[in-house]
């Protein structure tokens, strides 16, 4: 009896010892991001995916205000407290991560192999020998509009600027609505919502991008200052008070239908697919006259890398290879319509509106935003600068050739071509 008793106290020991040896071997994966509205889509649909795959992984998902991300993020790595696992914005301020030791050179990370060198220049050095994150997807940039209202006005979708006003004249003439949603308080909204949507058909998109850069092009110059031209028309058609009108407040204005048209990110969809009661549609940025090579920005939004300091490489490489499969990507762009994948495997998406943003890439050609490479790692700093005079030039406090002239400026203060 003895004997069966001990023998039965060893086999609970042992297997309490392997229940416990088995807990112990779980790996925690912090994930820093600025996406705090993804939380629930990390929680129900990425995280199960990744786990149910790879046991004795566990993922937390620990997201900051987009606003407060750079500044906290920064704080953590250099205090030695950040994540393991770090979502990357695209171009100088993860290359800036990369240059300080905070980020992980990933080149022969084998998921890689399933992007293009443009899909990886986002988060790749000047001479893309290396690559520091993996990328997860990019966004498109056009016009959401209600298409209810234009049923009940009788409109159709623009393809040429003469057009464009002439929707918007018609929409504001009946008084229904207002013609767009869009305001300058938060600065940033005019910038990526108006210049870098507009703009790429005024430049030619990576051919003027890539000759700023080069110097070759200036800020002065007609096909800059122009798209400013544009943006001070909108002006008369963007509501009372939009000078004091927040994001939030014009993202509200399109939902509850008061406004007919909202200049776009197609990160926008998910959240106006749960809000809007209304039919939407989208339409690209119009071009000067029918016939015209088009271009849409098409941006490198968002990927992920390694923290240097985590004390799970390999496992973070698990997890980053998964993030690179196209298992994740079609999980990724189907809980975010919106957010299209950078991932070489093709995607079906069952999302109309995501389906008609993508859509563009079939006759568009993409480019990105004109101030993330290169051209902001100075101060002052273009991006911040573009979203300052963006405002300005629509609340009329400057007028497009200032706007051009003190953005050169700057940049000519810090920026030589070519060094």
């Amino acid at each position: 009896m003895k004997t069966n008793i001990l023998k039965g106290l060893l086999l609970a020991s042992s297997l309490l010892t392997s229940v416990s040896l088995a807990h112990a071997a779980d790996v925690t994966l912090t994930v820093e991001s600025w996406r705090n509205d993804d939380l629930q889509i990390w929680q129900e649909k990425i995280i199960p995916a990744f786990e149910a795959k790879n046991p004795g992984i566990k993922i937390v998902f620990s997201p900051t205000a987009p606003t407060e991300y750079n500044a906290s993020l920064n704080a953590k790595l250099d205090a030695g407290s950040a994540g393991d696992i770090i979502t990357c914005r695209p171009f100088d301020a993860s290359l800036d991560l990369f240059n300080k030791k905070h980020l992980a050179d990933l080149t022969k990370l084998k998921g890689l192999e399933n992007f293009s060198a443009v899909a990886k220049a986002a988060w790749s050095t000047d001479d893309g020998k290396s690559t520091f994150c993996v990328p997860m997807a990019s966004v498109i940039h056009g016009f959401i509009y209600n298409k209810d209202a234009f049923d009940k006005l009788g409109l159709k979708v623009p393809t040429t600027r003469d057009e464009f006003f002439a929707v918007l004249d018609k929409i504001k003439a009946d008084g229904t609505y207002i013609p767009m949603a869009m305001g300058t308080k938060d600065l940033w909204e005019a910038a990526t919502m108006g210049y870098q949507n507009i703009g790429p058909n005024y430049w030619k998109g990576e051919e003027g991008r890539k000759a700023l850069i080069a110097g070759k092009e200036k800020l002065t110059d007609a096909p800059w200052v122009d798209p400013y031209k544009e943006l001070a028309k909108w002006k008369p058609y963007l509501g009372d008070g939009f000078e004091a009108q927040g994001y939030a407040d014009s993202q509200n204005l399109f939902t509850l239908g008061k406004a007919a048209i909202y200049p776009a990110g197609s990160w926008e969809i998910a959240l106006f697919n749960t809000q809007a009661q209304f039919k939407m549609g989208a339409f690209p940025p119009p071009v000067a006259k029918a016939g015209d090579t088009a271009y849409i920005s098409d941006h490198p939004d968002i990927g992920v890398g390694l923290n240097t300091k985590s004390k799970h490489q390999e496992e973070a490489k698990k997890f980053l290879d998964w993030v690179a499969s196209d298992e994740f990507a079609t999980i990724y762009a189907n809980s975010l319509p919106g957010f299209f994948s950078l991932n070489s495997h093709p995607v079906k998406m069952t999302d109309p509106l995501a389906q008609e943003f993508v859509s563009w890439r079939d006759n568009h050609k993409s480019t990105v935003r004109s101030t993330y490479q290169i051209l902001s790692r100075g101060t002052p700093n273009l991006e911040n600068e573009t979203w300052t005079e963006s405002a300005n030039v629509i609340n009329g406090t400057d007028t497009p050739e200032q706007a051009g002239a003190k953005l050169q400026k700057g940049l000519d203060s810090w920026y030589k071509p070519g060094k």
